[in-house]
This record gives C-alpha cells, sequence and structure tokens, in this order.
C-alpha cells in the first residue's frame, strides 16, 4: 500500500476547525509531515493565526481562513476561492465541532441550534460547496467527514453532540453510494471515527443554564478525566491520514476501543436490546 507522503504530498488540503483539537492536529500532520498546502478554516481568528505561525514557523504552507461552516454563503466563498486561487484539491477535511452537556430536557434551544449548525450543517455545507469542484477535476481527491466512536454509541447527557455524531456518518455512508452512483470514482470517501483525543471540545461545550446544572457539569468533569487517557492530535492525525491513504471507508483512531464499541452496536441491534448503560460498556471509551 502506498504511504500517505506518496498519496498526499503536494496537494491542497482544507480542513475546518483547524485552530485546535484534532483539526489542528491534522493541519501540521498535512503540512509538515506530508509536505501538502494546507487552507485552515475556523471561526476562532486567533487560535487560528496561531495554528498557521506554527505551521509556517516550521517551514510548512498554511492559508488561514476565517469561516462559519454553518454559514452556507461562507463556506461556498471558500471553496469558490480555492478552487480559484490553490486549483485541484486533494483532501477535504469536514472536522469542526461542537460539544454538549446536560440532560437533552434541559438543553438550551440556543445551544442545540449552535451545535446542529456546526456539526451537521458543516459538514453538509462543506459537501455542498466542494463537490461540485472535486467532480468537475480529473485528479484523484479525498472528503473525510468526521464522525466520532460517539456516532455508533448511545451516551446520556451528551445527546446533542452524540445524535450530531449519528447524523454525520448516515450522511457520509450516503454520500459514498452516491459519489458511487455519479460515477466519480476518483473522490474517495471516508468517515473518520475518533476514540478519545486531547482537545478543548469538553472546555467550551455548552451546558445548561436551569434544570439539573450539576448533572451538566458531572458530565463534563468526566470527560475531563477521559482525556487523560486520550491520543494527541499529532497521533490520531498520523493514522487517519494513512488510512485514507489505504482506502479504509471507516477510519478509527484507536482500534481496540472504537471496534470494540462498533462490535457491541452490531449485535445490539441485531438482539433488538435497548441501549445498555453507557459506561458498563465504554468506561474507558468514551467519545471524542
Amino acid at each position: 500500500m502506498a504511504s500517505s507522503v506518496e498519496v498526499f504530498a503536494g496537494g491542497t488540503a482544507v480542513i475546518t476547525g483547524a485552530g485546535t483539537g484534532i483539526g489542528a492536529g491534522l493541519a501540521r500532520h498535512a503540512a509538515l509531515a506530508l509536505g501538502m498546502s494546507v487552507v485552515l478554516a475556523d471561526i476562532d481568528e486567533a487560535a487560528l493565526e496561531r495554528t498557521c505561525v506554527d505551521i509556517t514557523d516550521d517551514g510548512g504552507r498554511a492559508t488561514p481562513a476565517v469561516v462559519n461552516v454553518g454559514n452556507a454563503a461562507a463556506v461556498q466563498g471558500l471553496a469558490d476561492r480555492v478552487a480559484k486561487e490553490s486549483g485541484p484539491l486533494r483532501l477535504l477535511v469536514n472536522n469542526a465541532g461542537v460539544q454538549q452537556f446536560g440532560y437533552l430536557w434541559d438543553t438550551p434551544v440556543a445551544n442545540w441550534e449552535r451545535l446542529v449548525s456546526v456539526n451537521i450543517n458543516g459538514v453538509f455545507h462543506g459537501i455542498r460547496a466542494f463537490m461540485p469542484h472535486l467532480l468537475a477535476q480529473p485528479e484523484q481527491a479525498w472528503v473525510l467527514n468526521m464522525a466520532s466512536i460517539g456516532a455508533v454509541t448511545a451516551w446520556p447527557l451528551q445527546t446533542p453532540y452524540i445524535m450530531s455524531k449519528h447524523a454525520v456518518l448516515s450522511m457520509t455512508e450516503c454520500l459514498h453510494q452516491e459519489v458511487a452512483r455519479a460515477g466519480a470514482g476518483h473522490i474517495q470517501v471516508s468517515a473518520v471515527l475518533p476514540g478519545a483525543v486531547t482537545s478543548r471540545i469538553f472546555d467550551e461545550a455548552g451546558g445548561v443554564d436551569g434544570g439539573d446544572q450539576t448533572a451538566a457539569e458531572g458530565e463534563r468533569q468526566a470527560m475531563f478525566r477521559v482525556r487523560e487517557r486520550a491520543i494527541s492530535p499529532e497521533e490520531a492525525a498520523a493514522t487517519i491520514l494513512q488510512q485514507a491513504a489505504d482506502g479504509e471507508f471507516y477510519i478509527v483512531t484507536q482500534p481496540e476501543s472504537v471496534l470494540a464499541a462498533m462490535h457491541d452496536r452490531a449485535q445490539q441491534l441485531i438482539a433488538r436490546r435497548p441501549p445498555a448503560p453507557a459506561r458498563s460498556r465504554f468506561t474507558a471509551q468514551q467519545p471524542e
């Protein structure tokens, strides 16, 4: 099999949510280890600038783009600029995501709408904006949509996030079939299902204004403990991009834990069992 360097070197990548966390890790790895020219998109201008400077100071090629992925026109503008200024796109990673803690009935409407806008609409906007350019180009391209181990589990007190990752996984599975039906064999579509990866997603997650605030904050603290066992964004990035180069559809960062979750999910559906308490099965493999 070809190495990720052989597959991606010299190409252009667009990565959303690239200011911090796994997005920043993917950007650094793509630019510095694979020699790609990377467009980093994020709504956090300060974080974006820091990551771009880190990359360029180490000799990589990085361009910042302040973009709200929940805004369809903004993402379309990014796609059109990249096509005009950078030419064929080799790698698109729809990665931007946010978290939410608390009972579903306590979740503020604004937090729900923000999460859906970023986690689900952001992926759709990326696909809708970039796919026409990818379909029109003869060069091979890869589209990676960021799901999570949460996409194959049910998890209390993180319902909006888990729901969104199930949506991203099913969206990507359907997109894979649509690309094949359209005869676009030069486009590889993959779903990325990371386990725990170090990031600030738990720090910046929404909580609840009323209702059971103790439960919401307790879940946040539990996720902080999970983060202590997380792999680094750079380690996750190397694994993700090598599996993409290998042609994998379901890309996993920690096979032991993620594949176990996938197996348990399949067995639950086959047996028509109701969801079991999450921590009895996934204590060490909680969502990203």
